[in-house]
């Protein structure tokens, strides 16, 4: 615990001195040489990953510069709320309150309700993703830190967010299926993936909880019916049913399952109970090794990514009330990942290869994710203590 302590706070030091601000995989579109692209998206997928895949940091030859990031900023901001549970000091809360202040500001523009999206421009296998545009992950992922803000607080400001938050969700497009209904990834064409149907079912779930809206509960309802019924027999999901998205990872199988535990706990709907269980069993035999290193993959570890030791370590404190080695696995992979990811000067190194090291670092995708894994792991570790 004292290692994991001791990480967290060096990991703080860094943020803060770097102002929340930092790179990000998927930024290469970010650099100057994005106008010689000329709007072909082969050419846009072509430079975002020279820039994502290269062992070495090109982007300060290219000019892409460290960004500030929405849902890097949520999840500081959870956090600082979990430091804030844990310790009762005072400066975590006015920590996790400046961030939501900011994300408060820095919502979506052309959209009224709150929604988030990146602060660069995004290309990949299902399309552009325009800068600013709002994603349904990033909505429903900092929309609940906004909720967590409520809980903590009492303050009904943060409630208002979060109800603007679902309105969002509320207006996208939804693909009708013989089970269920998937909303989908973003507002301006129906895209359907399963991590970011489960996501925004939790927010909706979650939200109605404490608004008792009938709406949010049924399109919930409608959104867990789709995604639990293109559950793999072994308990899996493919990142969506395209062909194209027909992969199985750590890190989305994650966001599936805390978004299902989520619905299950504030909806008191239990039809999915086997459905978790189901996929929980699988995340646990499929994506880890012995040492607690976290596989990206179910089949192959390769490439040891800093998003899928943090979301492993999320999860696994999420399900510790199912099983108590849930608890002492995440504590495994999270000693693995400061031994083996953490840079001298605090910060989480974004990838390890098998001949190489990829040490940059990444604000959302690391650093963010870190600070809330270890923040979470540490209130579960003392919770267990008691």
């Amino acid at each position: 615990m004292e290692m994991i302590e001791k990480s967290l706070e060096n990991l703080e030091k860094w943020i803060e001195i770097h102002d929340y601000k930092g790179y990000e995989p998927f930024d290469g579109l970010s650099s100057y040489l994005f106008p010689i692209t000329m709007g072909s998206l082969f050419l846009e997928r072509v430079l975002q990953q020279l820039v994502r895949q290269s062992p070495v940091n090109l982007r300060p030859l290219l000019g892409v510069k460290p960004l500030e990031s929405t849902k890097g900023r949520g999840y500081i901001a959870s956090g600082y709320l979990l430091r804030y549970k844990l310790t009762e000091n005072e400066e975590y809360l006015d920590k996790a309150l400046q961030c939501l202040d900011w994300l408060d500001r820095h919502k979506s523009p052309g959209y009224e309700n709150h929604s988030w999206g990146n602060h660069f421009e995004y290309s990949a296998r299902g399309g552009r993703i325009p800068k600013y545009e709002p994603t349904i992950v990033w909505t429903s992922l900092i929309g609940q830190v906004f909720l967590d803000a409520y809980e903590l607080t009492g303050d009904e400001r943060f409630l208002q967010v979060a109800k603007s938050a679902c309105s969002w969700i509320l207006s996208l497009s939804r693909e009708n299926a013989p089970k269920g209904m998937c909303i989908s990834y973003v507002a301006y064409e129906q895209s359907s993936i399963h991590n970011s149907n489960m996501l925004g079912a939790a927010m909706l779930a979650r939200t109605y909880n404490y608004t008792g809206n009938q709406e949010y509960l049924g399109v919930a309802r409608s959104a867990m019916e789709y995604s639990c019924g293109y559950q793999l027999p072994d308990g899996a999901w493919y990142y969506g049913e395209a062909e194209k998205f027909h992969w199985i990872d750590n890190f989305h199988t994650g966001y599936n399952l805390d978004a299902l535990k989520c619905y299950l706990d504030f909806s008191e709907d239990e039809d999915f109970r086997d459905n978790l269980k189901l996929g929980f069993s699988y995340f646990r035999n499929h994506f880890f090794e012995e040492s607690g290193r976290p596989k990206y993959y179910h089949n192959r570890a390769y490439p040891i990514d800093i998003q899928c030791a943090s979301q492993a370590i999320e999860t696994l404190v999420n399900f510790s009330d199912y099983d108590e080695t849930n608890l002492g696995l995440a504590l495994k992979v999270a000693e693995w990942t400061v031994r083996n990811m953490q840079d001298p000067k605090g910060y989480f190194w974004y990838r390890l290869l098998p001949i190489k090291k990829v040490k940059i670092p990444m604000i959302h995708w690391g650093q963010a994710t870190m600070h809330k894994a270890l923040s979470t792991l540490l209130l579960g570790l003392n919770a267990c203590e008691k």
